[in-house]
């Protein structure tokens, strides 16, 4: 069995950029769902994710740390829902992140907007 990995939440430091970074930890994709948390219709075409506290509408930067690839992401949903996970994000996320073989990516969270 693998050991799960607790999520590190940082308090609102800002880097070079001006971002906060809001955690590390792992990320996963979802594809399935009709409507998400905030009323919108679930899209998985969208570059959007889930996210269990950050207001909807927050940009999000979410950087593959294994690769380096990075995509911009606004919350619209809740979630994820499976211990040790920071973020889900839609398909189109997950596949420009490079983590569609996977199911799963180790990640940064910077919050941009």
């Amino acid at each position: 069995m693998t050991a799960v990995r607790k999520q590190k939440t940082f308090a609102a430091r800002r880097d070079a950029g001006g971002t906060k970074t809001a955690a590390h930890g792992v990320a996963s994709f979802y594809t399935e769902g009709t409507k998400t948390a905030s009323g919108e219709k679930f899209n998985t075409l969208d570059m959007t994710a889930a996210h269990p506290t950050l207001p909807f509408g927050t940009k999000l930067r979410v950087t593959n740390v294994a690769s380096g690839q990075s995509v911009t992401v606004r919350v619209n949903d809740r979630g994820p829902y499976v211990r040790g996970r920071v973020v889900d994000v839609s398909y189109s996320a997950a596949d420009a992140l490079g983590m569609v073989g996977k199911g799963v990516a180790k990640v940064k969270l910077d919050v941009v907007d």
